[in-house]
């Protein structure tokens, strides 16, 4: 294995602890905006999880980037040095301004970017990349759904009860919320970033005739995704908890709650959702059940037009780091 390629991988990893940094606010914010969890027992927690989603879910997500997004057969380390570039700065850019945009939209973008410039739009698996970016307008919308749905039957149960009551109750309630959302998180994200890498190594000629994804690369995504989201992206915590809508612990566990059955689902199916679309969509869902005005519309708005530029912005980015190699190299 060659000294690029194993650059290409820690890259890869890199990329990884930046999903799970830049996404620690999707699995946090709601339980650290409650105060159920300080932020420092909310980020163990979460990583926990992430780490060991691997003994639930398949690795249908990983084989969808691996080969659903551009022609496995154009794939080389160059375009994944670009897709890994334009996606790693994109998710650097959005942290700064603590914007909660999607790391597995920014991965589809680099790699889109990167095989456009090496051989044109012939390079693109369309129904892959259509099934993904349809996503963008249905994950949130799902989410939304989702929140609004949990948070309707968790009042009616809960209608008869005192605050304290409901309150007491959804403090421990969240902490399975919480979890099963980070189970969903790890489940989705990590995967992608197995793709990448075994998309590198199958161009490489370095996982035999047929595309797999070994245990190696399973156990370093999820270990690289955990130790990203115990290091917090604090800048979208706040926003994620504070500025698009107040929750209290039970609006928290109707909000994760509705989140985590949209990844779980999303994840059997092996579509590589945006989590944070899905918990942005599901805490406006369930901060509109108090009145429509509890959402910060101004906010969510900012967030949209982040979601909607994440492809081509991170395409671009990935585009001039591939043709960058070709003059360097």
């Amino acid at each position: 294995m060659t000294t690029w390629i194993l650059f290409l991988i820690l890259l890869a990893l890199v990329f990884d602890f930046l999903n799970g940094f830049h996404d620690a606010a999707n699995s946090i914010a709601t339980v650290v905006s409650t105060r159920v969890l300080s932020p420092q027992k909310a980020v163990i927690w979460a990583a926990f999880f992430n780490f060991i989603a691997f003994l639930f879910f398949g690795l249908h997500v990983a084989n969808t980037i691996g080969k659903g997004i551009v022609d496995i057969t154009i794939v080389d380390s160059q375009i994944i040095f670009g897709a890994l570039m334009g996606a790693c700065a994109w998710n650097i850019i959005t942290w700064y301004f603590g914007l909660p945009t999607s790391s597995s939209h920014a991965l589809i973008g680099g790699l889109v970017g990167s095989a456009l410039v090496k051989a044109g739009t012939g390079s693109l698996v369309w129904g892959g990349i259509i099934k993904t970016v349809s996503f963008i307008v249905i994950s949130p919308l799902v989410g939304l759904f989702l929140g609004v749905v949990y948070g309707v039957i968790v009042h009616w149960i809960a209608r008869k009860k005192s605050p304290g009551e409901v309150d007491h109750w959804f403090r421990k309630g969240q902490l399975v919320s919480a979890a099963l959302y980070s189970l969903g998180h790890g489940g989705n994200d990590a995967q992608k970033t197995m793709g990448i890498i075994a998309s590198l190594l199958f161009s490489a000629g370095l996982l035999g005739k047929e595309f797999h994804i070994p245990f190696w690369i399973v156990i370093s995504c999820h270990a690289a995704i955990a130790f990203g989201t115990m290091s917090g992206g604090w800048r979208i915590v706040k926003t994620m908890g504070q500025k698009v809508a107040k929750l209290r612990p039970v609006d928290g566990f109707c909000a994760e709650s509705g989140a985590a059955t949209s990844l779980f689902v999303a994840s059997a199916f092996g579509i590589p959702v945006s989590t944070t679309h899905t918990i942005t969509g599901a805490i406006m869902g369930v901060g509109s059940l108090k009145r429509v005005t509890a959402v910060r519309w101004g906010v969510a708005g900012n967030i949209v037009w982040a979601w909607i530029l994440t492809i081509p912005c991170s395409a671009a980015i990935s585009a001039i780091s591939y043709a960058a190699t070709k003059i360097f190299f």
